[in-house]
This record gives structure tokens, C-alpha cells and sequence, in this order.
């Protein structure tokens, strides 16, 4: 599996709320930062992060994805249907970082205002 299979594996659980999928894919060490938002530093807590959101669906569209050497960029609108009946669009630019086979770094470029103004 290439790096962007394994960035696409991810995406796809998280497509599929398959947590344990998710973080399986990530390094102990992981850091994943939300730019606009505290960094969130190893597995546990990230994965814990990641349920956290609570999402009553997830869908990732990949707008485009390309690899150099151990990151992978990718450009995405992530659609999330939340409690409330609140639906959050999100255009975001990704960049992953791979070490042996699993995401150890993560991090998401979006505007906050865009999510905080669908949520509310």
C-alpha cells in the first residue's frame, strides 16, 4: 500500500465511522492539528477526538489528492450531519505525513468561522 492508499484507507473509515479502522492507521505519536484550533497529540487522543465529534454521518469528498514522497496533500470538502439536525460543509486542504505505513502527522487548513457558523 502507497502512502495515498493509505491516507485513502482513512478517509474511507472515517466515510464509514470505523474508528478503530481510523486510528489504526495512526501512529502512537500521532499530532493532528485543526490549524485553526490546539494541537491534539497522540493515538489515544486523537482517537478519542475522533469519536468525540459525534458525527451522525460522515462524507469526505476527495477534490484532489497528490503524494510527495512521505506526505500526502489532499484537497476535500468534509460533509458531517451532526445532532440537531445541523449539516456542516467544509472545504478543507489536508496534509498528511507518513512514517512506516501509518499517519503520524495531520493536519486540516479550513476557515473556523465556516464550521462554527453551520453548527450554530
Amino acid at each position: 500500500m502507497n502512502n495515498t492508499d493509505i491516507v485513502m484507507a482513512f478517509i474511507d473509515a472515517w466515510n464509514n465511522m470505523d474508528w478503530d479502522g481510523a486510528a489504526g492507521l495512526l501512529t502512537n505519536d500521532i499530532v493532528w492539528h485543526n490549524i485553526p484550533m490546539a494541537k491534539v497529540e497522540g493515538k489515544a487522543a486523537v482517537d478519542q477526538a475522533m469519536r468525540g465529534m459525534n458525527p451522525e454521518s460522515v462524507d469526505w469528498e476527495v477534490i484532489s489528492i497528490a503524494e510527495n514522497g512521505n506526505k500526502v496533500l489532499t484537497e476535500r470538502i468534509d460533509r458531517f450531519d451532526m445532532p440537531g439536525n445541523k449539516k456542516i460543509d467544509l472545504p478543507v486542504m489536508g496534509t498528511f505525513e507518513i512514517t512506516d505505513g501509518k499517519i503520524s502527522a495531520w493536519r486540516d487548513y479550513f476557515d473556523l468561522s465556516t464550521f462554527t457558523d453551520q453548527m450554530a
